[in-house]
């Protein structure tokens, strides 16, 4: 009887299907009497914009040719065919800095992680300009720290125009942004918003933190990394960086912008050295890929060279230790942490060294402290950083955990 019952209950909607309604043949013929209707709107006037309109799409238009397209691939081997192969390490948005064809954008868009685990800077880069033309570009200098990366793009100097370069200390809250980038690869899009905040404080992956940040409501979402923050003038006023965002969604209103004070400080020492001097400790330790391999060590980083009239060397550390067939007779310390943050990767380390080194130019440091682990133990070991040559070493002392 149930089965019977649902048979005719799903029965009825075919069957209501084939009953023709009383009212069908009104109906078509109204449907058909108003098609031929059919035309074009007439057109109203055009809206005239806004004096704030109006500055918007001149500033977009003179900021657009300095805006590009930044693609980034890493060398590597297919693990079935042996073949070269390339693998995406990152896409993002980048400006032209000046007139020698820099490009600036951040670090992490020229990067490659897995797992949290830095595979390493790009090998190729490609740049596209505004005018959709895509040239090679090279890395030419990284900040961990501050998460910016430099490209000399090798593209004609004609058709690269420098971004106008405004002042970050002089901002206000409620001030008009403007935000140009590509999300999600839709090149040269526009968002519009005010100056949210300033003076946040936003971490990088590498254990470090940006601080005098600029918070804006401007729509910034993946692929917008890199580009510029601009204010209601055209000039660049910070670079956008990161986003406050849910699981599986993009931009929720709360952006961050590295501020241009900032850029100005550290990209022309990208441009002239390649990086930011770290403290000098020396001391140099094996690539996380060789550690792992070689001894199965995921966390820290083991030091594979000391130099002896070092402050590492003065203070004890100990590196790997080699038979003359090249074998290795003994493990070097690896050091866990450096002053009381713990060491996650060789990316992060050289990021504290750097942060530090700008940080404290004004009043450098006389001491610092690594946690080791040595022979199964933690202990502290204390660098004096102004040891003269030959001076005491500096006895390791054990950790107090």
């Amino acid at each position: 009887m149930i089965r019977s019952a649902l048979i005719a209950l799903l029965a009825l909607p075919l069957l209501a299907q084939t009953v023709p309604s009383p009212t069908a043949p009104a109906e078509d013929s109204i449907i058909q009497r108003f098609r031929a209707h059919a035309k074009p709107r007439t057109v109203t006037s055009t809206t005239t914009l806004s004096p704030e309109e109006r500055n918007t799409v001149r500033r977009f238009r003179e900021a657009k040719p300095s805006v590009v397209f930044v693609s980034a691939h890493l060398k590597g081997t297919d693990l079935d065919t042996r073949d070269e192969t390339r693998i995406p390490a990152g896409r993002g948005t980048g400006f032209v800095w000046d007139e020698w064809g820099h490009v600036v954008t951040n670090h992490h868009v020229i990067s490659a992680e897995r797992e949290g685990r830095l595979l390493g800077d790009a090998d190729e880069v490609e740049i596209t300009l505004a005018n959709g033309k895509a040239y090679k570009g090279r890395v030419i200098g990284t900040s961990f720290a501050y998460d910016i990366a430099v490209i000399q793009a090798f593209a004609p100097l004609e058709a690269m125009r420098p971004i106008p370069i405004g002042r970050s200390r002089d901002l206000q809250v409620g001030q008009s942004v403007m935000a140009i980038g590509n999300p999600f690869g839709l090149d040269h899009s526009l968002s519009r918003g005010v100056i949210s905040a300033l003076g946040r404080e936003i971490a990088t992956g590498y254990s470090t933190f940006i601080t005098d940040s600029i918070q804006t409501d401007a729509a910034i979402n993946p692929g917008n990394s890199g580009g510029p923050l601009l204010d209601s003038g055209g000039k660049l006023i910070g670079m956008n960086t990161a986003i406050v965002a849910t699981r599986g969604e993009g931009s929720v209103g709360v952006g961050f912008a590295l501020p241009v004070d900032t850029l100005n400080m550290v990209v022309p020492k990208l441009i002239a050295k390649g990086r930011i001097e770290p403290l000098r400790m020396g001391f140099t330790t094996l690539t996380p890929y060789d550690a792992e391999r070689n001894f199965g060590i995921t966390r820290g980083l083991v030091i594979s060279e000391v130099e002896p009239d070092s402050p590492a060397g003065r203070a004890g550390l100990r590196p790997l230790v080699h038979d003359e067939a090249g074998r290795i007779q003994s493990m070097g310390d690896i050091l866990l942490a450096y002053q009381g943050a713990t060491i996650e990767s060789a990316g992060q380390f050289m990021a504290l060294l750097e942060y530090l080194a700008m940080v404290e130019a004004k009043k450098p440091k006389d001491k610092v402290v690594f946690d080791v682990l040595r022979d199964g133990q933690i202990i502290q070991v204390t660098l004096d950083l102004r040891t003269p040559a030959g001076g005491p070493a500096v006895k390791p002392q054990p950790a107090s955990i």
